[in-house]
């Protein structure tokens, strides 16, 4: 009963992983090809590692399966996200049907609000940052 169960958990984890692959080839920009990869990939890997847990019933290797899948779903959401922020501000195109763009109404908004920031003052020859330390030989 439990390698059967560990099939059909391998079988999901592997068809979760393979709808992860044809979604980034499917989908038409790297915003939705991002999301395609975090959310199946994470899915897919935790399904084998569950299946781990139930093939080896050891409390050791269950154990090391579940901080796996505890790290995936915690790193995983954060790269994607990471990832696409910098894929936005290097100007990579939205695909071209995209409805809305709600980063560029927050930045826009925020840029509004915030106050103008002054000018840094030009340094003295006076800055202590600018002078050599105690123990630093002066060149």
């Amino acid at each position: 009963m439990m390698q059967v169960l560990a099939s059909l958990l391998l079988v999901f984890g592997g068809l979760f992983s393979l709808l992860g692959a044809v979604g980034i080839l499917r989908m038409p920009d790297i915003f939705t090809r991002l999301q395609a990869a975090t959310k199946t990939g994470t899915l897919g890997v935790g399904f084998v590692m569950v299946a781990v847990c139930v093939h080896f019933q050891d409390l050791g290797v269950s154990v090391r399966s579940l901080l796996v899948i505890a790290f995936l779903f915690l790193t995983a959401p954060i790269a994607g996200h990471v990832i696409a922020r910098a894929a936005y501000f290097v100007s990579t195109p939205l695909w071209n049907k995209t409805a809305l763009d709600e980063l560029k109404h927050a930045i826009a908004s925020d840029s509004k609000d915030a106050p103008a920031q002054p000018a840094a003052p030009a340094p003295d020859d006076d800055d202590a940052s600018s002078r050599p330390m105690r123990d630093e030989p002066a060149v």
